[in-house]
């Protein structure tokens, strides 16, 4: 929908008005300078002035003879997250969120993203631009073919652009008229000029062997491996992902915040090894790890970063075949390869040997959410302690959260942004809040948290709600029917080879049965000091299927517009399941050890199996983080971990305390009557 400069500013304004009671109390007006109409306005400081920016992306676009041109909220790894280098969408559009693509033409910009990013992106993108509530390349071709005419161009960079995503517009443009055309130097780039930010030059450095499941040295045996079983005897597989080359190197950095990557591609034939890599940020100690200064085929070659496509076209003019995963390698990549040597695969075969951990490899993540346990118990005992004074709002409770976790053994930094949310706030999935806008955490509101760190042995990720007043009966059947998706799916026991999607309706049931549901996906993936979403497994449609030895995510959840969010996240491993009769099933095992809120479990609604499994489940962080909290001497998370992890039983209330207090009211009223 188009909008005009009159119903923008006014759409503004009640944003800006439905916000005030929201957040703490900032400056919201300054003049407006969209030339939204010749009269001044105000808007909220959050709105960004795009005009000269696209002034001058259209100029470039006139140069290219491009009447539109697209711009994903991407780099050229298909990152999840993406360094400041890489953030095109956000400089041109003033959109902060990390999903969305942008569309240009001659006369109008348009933003299109997902339900999470509405109110985000309406709050921060001026009026020269429009906001589309789709996603995909459906609704953007379907946009392009109303706003400019048959015989002209689209362009867009094919360092950004997927196989997939390429291929779903050059289709749907077929036919039409309209050519989409690859421009090699990105128009934003040009336009953002010296203002861009640099490349990231930090060292890149090699795990302690103590770290690692495999040298790197086995990892590439076992690619090699699998390309001489390959039915089509690829002679290379070439990876394009960040986490690929980074695990299978056993090397990190830190170019992309919550991330431990380096830019990189490599590129491993049957005889040798190539890095493509900026080679000023490696020493001459991760050199000799390397054993670069050798040409056998186990030593890896240092290439220039720039140089992966000309190197790449001129191994594929030979007799080879490359062997590529769809789903992560860009276009620009696969239109030097020629198609009749091309091996593709919706995933390589490093993203699919990187998804099961080896024994070590699970001691190492089990290790490590045994330490991040405490770190989150220590903040839930502070909040426990300074909400009811009135001192913590979201902001500050996620940076005391955060420094919990910087003073333990191997942290590399948090593993995504902290959720951080009060109230109506945690309605809103994916919020966080800033230093400049945030609530206080109230004793009468529900709060959710949802953090993890990155360790040398490992990444975590976890999420807890909690209420220190007295819940609302909704508020307590929504979190224990959530509760009980996670029990549900957690103690699941399944055929091997299964699919996350044919699973986590298990997640779901028990919100299901009284008309509730939640829009997010159930779970993902979690690497070793990799991404904390790491693909491909899961339980989304597009995941492979569970096999032993996987790392997921458990994580139900509801939310309730403008008032509360709920949502209880685990990770948990793939791990073979003990059955009456033979066969192969697997089940989880649960390696999150911090207790859920009695205060909020109804344990009425809970079936004697799930009982039974969170009682087993509490023993099992008793036995896991009593010991650390006790060497460590921290007596009164101690105590309380003790508290609340007390074994429930059917029919009681939620704490020992109020079980004791029936118990003795019930004598003294018996006595009473006597």
């Amino acid at each position: 929908m188009a909008w005009d400069p009159w119903s923008c500013w006014h759409w503004l304004v009640l944003i800006c008005v439905c916000a005030w009671g929201h957040a703490r109390p900032v400056n919201t007006r300054r003049e407006d300078m969209r030339n939204c109409s010749t009269t001044p306005h105000f808007l909220p400081v959050t709105v960004v002035n795009t005009t000269e920016q696209l002034i001058a992306l259209r100029q470039q676009m006139r140069t290219n003879n491009l009447s539109a041109y697209i711009i994903p909220n991407t780099d050229a790894h298909m990152s999840e997250y993406i360094g400041e280098h890489d953030k095109r969408l956000r400089w041109i559009t003033g959109f902060t969120g990390s999903s969305g693509t942008a569309v240009v033409t001659m006369r109008k910009a348009g933003l299109w993203t997902d339900s999470r990013y509405w109110i985000q992106a309406e709050q921060e993108m001026d009026c020269n631009w429009e906001l589309h509530k789709e996603v995909g390349s459906a609704p953007i071709v379907s946009w392009l073919l109303t706003e400019i005419p048959a015989g002209e161009h689209v362009g867009f960079d094919p360092l950004l652009f997927s196989i997939g995503t390429w291929k779903s517009y050059d289709m749907a443009l077929k036919g039409s008229g309209r050519e989409l055309v690859s421009i090699e130097t990105n128009l934003v780039d040009l336009v953002w000029g010296s203002k861009r930010p640099p490349i990231p030059n930090q060292p890149i450095y090699f795990l302690q062997e103590k770290f690692t499941g495999s040298t790197w040295q086995e990892k590439v045996s076992s690619i090699r491996s699998q390309m001489e079983k390959h039915p089509k005897a690829p002679t290379a597989v070439l990876l394009s992902m960040l986490d690929e080359t980074a695990w299978l190197f056993n090397l990190r950095s830190s170019d992309i915040l919550y991330n431990p990557f380096f830019y990189s591609y490599t590129l491993l034939t049957n005889s040798s090894i190539r890095l493509f890599v900026d080679k000023s940020r490696i020493n001459s100690k991760t050199l000799q790890y390397l054993n670069s200064s050798c040409t056998d085929p186990m030593c890896v070659q240092l290439e220039n970063y720039s140089q992966v496509y000309d190197k790449v076209q001129a191994y594929a003019s030979g007799a080879v075949r490359i062997w590529i995963g769809t789903s992560n390698t860009m276009y620009a990549l696969y239109k030097v390869i020629p198609e009749d040597k091309v091996v593709a695969e919706t995933y390589s075969p490093v993203m699919i040997t990187k998804a099961v951990k080896n024994s070590k490899e699970q001691d190492l993540l089990r290790d490590s959410h045994v330490r991040d346990a405490v770190p989150v118990i220590r903040y839930l005992v502070w909040l426990q302690k300074n909400v009811p004074k009135g001192t913590v709002n979201e902001f500050s409770g996620a940076e005391r959260l955060d420094s919990f976790r910087g003073e333990e053994e191997f942290f590399s930094g948090p593993s995504f942004k902290t959720i951080s949310a009060s109230g109506l706030n945690a309605a809103m999935a994916h919020y966080s809040p800033t230093k400049e806008a945030h609530r206080n955490l109230s004793s009468n509101e529900m709060y959710l948290v949802d953090s993890g760190g990155q360790y040398w042995d490992g990444t975590t990720d976890i999420t807890r709600t909690v209420h220190w007043g007295t819940p609302s009966a909704f508020q307590k059947e929504a979190y224990t029917r959530v509760l009980i998706g996670n029990i549900d799916l957690s103690r699941l026991i399944f055929p091997a080879d299964t699919s996350g999607l044919k699973l986590e309706a298990f997640a779901r049931k028990a919100l299901w049965d009284v008309g509730l549901n939640y829009g997010h996906g159930t779970g993902h993936g979690i690497g070793n000091f990799l991404g904390v979403h790491e693909w491909p497994v899961g339980f989304q449609s597009s995941s492979i299927t569970m096999s032993k030895g996987m790392f997921t995510s458990i994580e139900p959840g509801y939310y309730q517009d403008g008032e509360f969010g709920i949502r209880l996240e685990d990770v948990a491993l793939v791990v073979e399941a003990k059955t009456k009769y033979p066969g192969t099933y697997l089940t989880f095992e649960v390696v999150s050890f911090v207790p859920y809120d009695r205060n909020l479990i109804d344990v009425s609604l809970l079936s004697s199996e799930q009982l039974q499994y969170l009682n087993r489940y509490y023993q099992t962080i008793r036995e896991k983080v009593g010991p650390e909290l006790q060497r460590r001497k921290l007596l009164e998370e101690f105590e309380w971990l003790q508290q609340h992890t007390e074994p429930l039983s059917a029919g009681a209330p939620c704490t020992t305390f109020l079980a004791s207090l029936l118990a003795v009211s019930t004598l003294v009223i018996l006595n009473w009557s006597v």
